[in-house]
């Protein structure tokens, strides 16, 4: 377990103890909080014990624990709460809404006419942007082997 945690973050002192929360899971390299701000009861926070500010930066060996401990409560949250769904989401830089900068995934219970809407602006791709941009995408992959033991 990484001890790589920096004083001057709210969920690096939730982790140490220093900030009280409710932690509802935890294991070896994840931790799971309730939201302070939830957009319904229930909603969690799952976040790496190692401090790292976006999604790229975890690290390899922490990802399993993570997305075990995110199924562990999203499982806790449907079966205590019985919504209609969930939600699994990260933000991660200014532009995609991160407010605190400690990664960490949000997961919360959805209800049938909750009125919660996310407004998306749908694109469409023109007759040769879609492989124009797996291209790209494929050209970066095969330049930069990822490690697949992950």
């Amino acid at each position: 377990m990484s001890t790589n945690l920096t004083t001057s973050c709210e969920f690096c002192k939730i982790i140490t103890n220093v900030v009280p929360a409710e932690v509802i899971y935890q294991n070896n390299r994840a931790v799971a909080i309730l939201d302070i701000n939830p957009i319904h009861f229930g909603h969690a926070l799952v976040m790496p014990r190692t401090h790292c500010e976006n999604f790229l930066e975890v690290p390899d060996e922490d990802l399993h624990d993570l997305i075990k401990a995110i199924k562990i409560v999203t499982r806790a949250i449907v079966q205590s709460f019985a919504p209609g769904g969930f939600n699994i989401f990260s933000n991660n830089g200014i532009a995609a809404g991160q407010s605190v900068f400690h990664f960490h995934f949000h997961i919360t219970p959805r209800y049938v006419d909750d009125n919660i809407k996310f407004i998306l602006q749908l694109k469409k791709y023109s007759k040769n942007e879609m492989p124009a941009y797996a291209d790209r995408i494929r050209q970066y992959i095969s330049a930069n082997p990822i490690n697949e033991t992950l």
